[in-house]
């Protein structure tokens, strides 16, 4: 697939747990992303882009999965069709519909989910090891062969899945018995064992080779058809890893053990009092780019290999950390520890350090050179394993001034969200001046719905209507807002407006309208749901649990949408 700025595309971002499939068990997976690119591509949409599909842990977040590389098990299309060794007896023993119904219905429920279709692959595997391992078919030569060219990441996940089930289901390695919690003391302790316990350990690790084998030839499958209905899949890559990861627990020489990756206060939205004083504190484990570099970034070569073979095209979350990002001399559990203390009390308890730039704040231009010498050498390396426009660097927050044309002469495209991209006049830079190799969005995962937004302004000019002095600072923020985005968008916003069909469709259109190479609207914005995945910072069930309501066979788009991306030179297809 020809992907290039030279050519305008429309996407939409859909984190693949909140589509609806045909046949998903009460979480979208590959079956679903199959109907959901024949519905993108017949409104005229080019390009998919999803959260990362990495397996995930106890809080079920795609921005901290438990590895950098094994696929997300529940992402699997379970039916007797899509997986060979499940039968439909098996189907109607462990997932009658009494059973499934009310899994579909409402968001996410992920562990009677996860235990479901757990108990489907188990069954899948058996009926595998007793049919074509016995016969030695030529599926068992394709899982083999699955098995040696994934072996540098595969052998350490699988190892450390199963020992994610001797200990209870949970990933917090440092808390399992200590003859667990290296892999060097995993393989001591095994030999110890009896040779039966033994013969059932390596039994589970291939099972979890087994599961990443079938997510893995699914994927691609799905990737091929994508390509086939014009449709480019964008993926994923976090900047960071979960502590509590297959990858921290095999390889911990790549890792630092006392920084964690975050962001600085936020001192203009008070979320919470930690965010604000300190900061976010991601509990990501910070690299050690020198042992990276000796090895020469072996570890993200084969994340980018993963991704590339699932996906046409993916961006790097907070790409800004690989030149330099904001870190935390304690792990999140301590936050609270840490929430009521001064700099300096802080300080006596972590031998004098506090949250700060890692390696170095820009405040220097040599620590400034140093930071960019960095970020380039890592975003050339991935480029080598990428190929050209395959990359997207998600360039959000606070910026350095070198990191957008690095970008640019690398040739990896920036974000554009128009409402954060103000100039010198304080009104937003208008699209047509935003460089073709970019993508411009309004929102992604993390931020509330256009309508959410719009609705927001125009309740807290409301509110300060009826007000007295004190209230008019926030109608006059809530007034500069709207009128600025409506101006950028063509129109005026000379009172109290609600928003409308009429208000959408000219957002929609001024977003289009754009330079930018690439114009992705979040699906919730493009039905104007004020439906959100994700709350950053915030402890919630609620979070990566919500679906879109109809499946996705009975999803209904604007009808003016297809007419509108054709107007804009973005529509594909007749």
């Amino acid at each position: 697939m020809t992907l290039s700025p030279e050519k305008k595309i429309a996407g939409l971002l859909a984190p693949l747990f909140a589509l609806r499939g045909a046949h998903d068990l009460g979480l979208g997976d590959v079956g679903a992303l199959r109907e959901f690119v024949d519905w993108a591509a017949a409104q005229g949409f080019a390009l998919v882009q999803l959260l990362p599909v990495n397996e995930t842990g106890g809080d079920h977040s795609p921005y901290n999965a438990i590895s950098s590389v094994a696929l997300e098990p529940t992402t699997i299309e379970i039916t007797p069709e899509a997986v060979p060794d499940l039968t439909a007896a098996d189907f109607a023993e462990l997932a009658p519909s009494r059973l499934t119904a009310p899994l579909c219905a409402g968001p996410v429920q992920y562990p009677a989910v996860k235990a479901l279709k757990a108990r489907l692959l188990e069954r899948a595997f058996a009926r595998f090891m007793t049919g074509p391992w016995k016969a030695r078919d030529a599926r068992v030569t394709r899982f083999q062969r699955f098995c040696r060219t994934q072996a540098g990441w595969l052998q350490g996940y699988a190892i450390f899945r199963t020992l994610m089930e001797k200990n209870g289901g949970t990933e917090r390695w440092d808390f399992w018995p200590a003859e667990h919690r290296t892999i060097e003391s995993t393989a001591a302790w095994l030999a110890k064992q009896r040779a039966a316990d033994r013969r059932e350990f390596e039994l589970r690790i291939r099972f979890r080779k087994y599961v990443q084998w079938l997510a893995s030839e699914q994927w691609r499958e799905v990737k091929e058809y994508a390509t086939s209905r014009g449709v480019a899949l964008m993926g994923d890559i976090p900047f960071g890893v979960s502590f509590y990861s297959a990858d921290v627990w095999a390889q911990p020489e790549l890792f630092d053990p006392v920084w964690c990756g975050g962001c600085p206060p936020e001192r203009l939205l008070k979320v919470d009092e930690f965010t604000y004083k300190w900061g976010q504190n991601w509990g990501i484990p910070l690299y050690r780019w020198d042992v990276h570099r000796a090895s020469d970034f072996a570890w993200w070569r084969q994340r980018v290999h993963k991704v590339r073979d699932v996906f046409h095209l993916f961006r790097i979350d907070h790409i800004l950390g690989v030149f330099r990002i904001y870190g935390f001399p304690w792990r999140p559990d301590r936050n609270a520890e840490f929430l009521p203390l001064t700099r300096e009390e802080a300080a006596q308890l972590t031998g004098g350090e506090l949250p700060r730039f890692v390696a170095f704040a820009d405040d220097t231009d040599k620590h400034q050179a140093a930071n960019h010498a960095q970020g380039r050498e890592i975003l050339e390396t991935l480029l080598e394993e990428s190929g050209e426009h395959r990359l997207v660097g998600e360039d959000l927050g606070m910026v350095p001034d070198y990191v957008r044309p690095c970008l640019q002469k690398l040739g990896i495209a920036g974000f554009k969200v128009p409402q954060w991209e103000i100039g010198a006049d304080g009104q937003m830079i208008p699209g047509t001046k935003y460089e073709p190799l970019s993508l411009a969005t309004y929102a992604t995962h993390d931020h509330p719905p256009l309508r959410t937004m719009w609705e927001d302004w125009m309740a807290a000019i409301a509110a300060a209507e009826k007000g007295g002095p004190e209230t008019w600072p926030a109608r006059d923020a809530a007034w500069v807002e709207a009128r600025r985005l409506a101006a950028w968008c063509g129109f005026e916003v000379p009172r109290l407006t609600p928003f409308s069909a009429k208000i959408h469709r000219q957002i929609l259109q001024a977003l289009c309208a754009s330079e930018s190479w690439m114009a992705v609207l979040m699906l919730t914005d493009l039905f104007a749901s004020t439906q959100r995945f994700n709350v950053p910072g915030a402890v919630s069930d609620a979070n990566w649990t919500e679906r879109i309501a109809e499946p996705v066979a009975k999803m209904r788009a604007p009808s003016w949408i297809r007419d509108l991306l054709a107007k804009t030179g973005r529509v594909v297809g007749k």
